[in-house]
């Protein structure tokens, strides 16, 4: 529940008092990933994979946290892919991050970035799904576009500084 708590809600809410257009870099993507990432490659597969669960859960049945709301009606939008690729991408990073040659920077970065892309390819295969059967009115190219090219550098960008505090995390709470 700490984990659930602390990685993954608090990206689906503003903060109070702070003005949501005021920004000091505009970066095109949520907080919902560099959390799902933090809490798995910090914890691994398991407690990865039961937060992303949860945090699904709690989304489509009772708090509208997801960045465009919530609730069963977000089932049939195009960005409902990226996160059902939320569970694969966390087991994925958890387990490369309990990898002993993984367990520093560098490899905490890369199995960040392993995750980005796995998530990229669970939502980008949503989309060609929804678009064969005209689930929405844009086509194809646009929403790969939307979804997928213009949050994936800011994703990437994100690896280094969710490596940097898994390695801090995992140090203060004797992860090995």
């Amino acid at each position: 529940m700490l984990i659930l708590v602390g990685s993954m809600l608090t990206s689906g809410f503003l903060f109070p008092g702070i003005d949501p257009m005021t920004n000091v870099i505009n970066i095109p993507t949520t907080w919902q990933v560099p959390a799902l990432l933090l809490c798995a490659i910090t914890t691994g597969p398991r407690s990865g994979v039961i937060s992303a669960t949860a945090y699904l859960t709690i989304g489509l049945f009772h708090l509208p946290i997801f960045h465009g709301g919530g609730g069963l009606t977000y089932l049939l939008t195009p960005s409902f892919g990226y996160l059902t690729g939320f569970i694969p991408t966390a087991w994925f990073s958890g387990r490369l991050s309990q990898q002993i040659e993984m367990n520093d920077f560098l490899g905490l970065t890369l199995a960040a970035m392993g995750g980005v892309i796995l998530l990229h390819i669970c939502g980008v295969f949503n989309l060609i799904i929804g678009s064969m059967l005209s689930l929405w009115p844009q086509n194809l190219l646009s929403l790969l576009f939307t979804h997928s090219l213009v949050p994936l550098p800011a994703q990437i960008t994100l690896c280094p500084a969710i490596a940097i505090l898994a390695v801090l995390i995992r140090n203060l709470l004797l992860i090995e």
